[in-house]
């Protein structure tokens, strides 16, 4: 599979998410359901999701920092309840539009990245390894927000990669499937 197959599958998951997300009450949203130091709620997660699409891909990889600056925020320790969920999907838009067009470049996949570029001693990675930890990640904690969202009595929408992407079913022969053993 491609990385870029696959990114446009996050892409259709979050227009059903972001969708799912607008119409919930912000008290559900906010409501802390997770233990932790760090994120605690829905909306702590779904700014998670974009904050580490947008530093891996476009800080790290790019060296392209404008949409952080754009919409600053601390993204150790989030507190995203202070944030409208509007805000975040404004976010979570701008930083996969960049993303969109940087893989419009069809940029070299095998591209060594150097995860800390201040260490001498940093590991690299390729690109496309890179990117599979950006998605892989995403899919895990969108998992945890729809189990979230079902725990306070939504059902979330149907994310599964079949649902945006329809598996190919080859053409019938015309010959009767029928087994003959």
């Amino acid at each position: 599979m491609y990385v870029r197959d696959y990114y446009t599958y996050l892409v259709g998951v979050r227009k059903e998410l972001w969708g799912f997300l607008r119409a919930l009450p912000d008290s559900d949203l906010n409501a802390t359901l997770l233990e932790g130091d760090r994120f605690h709620n829905i909306k702590d997660l779904l700014l998670h999701i974009t904050d580490v699409e947008d530093h891996w891909i476009h800080a790290v990889a790019r060296n392209d920092s404008t949409i952080a600056q754009q919409f600053a925020h601390n993204w150790v320790h989030p507190h995203a309840e202070q944030y409208p969920v509007a805000w975040i999907i404004d976010y979570g838009r701008a930083v996969q539009g960049m993303t969109l067009q940087f893989l419009d470049t069809q940029p070299d996949m095998q591209a060594q990245i150097k995860l800390v570029k201040h260490d001498p001693t940093s590991v690299h990675v390729s690109l496309e390894q890179l990117l599979w930890h950006v998605m892989t990640h995403e899919v895990r904690h969108t998992a945890q927000i729809a189990l979230l969202a079902r725990q306070q009595g939504h059902t979330p929408p149907w994310l599964d990669y079949f649902h945006f992407m329809r598996p190919h079913i080859p053409a019938t022969s015309g010959v009767d499937d029928q087994r003959s053993d």
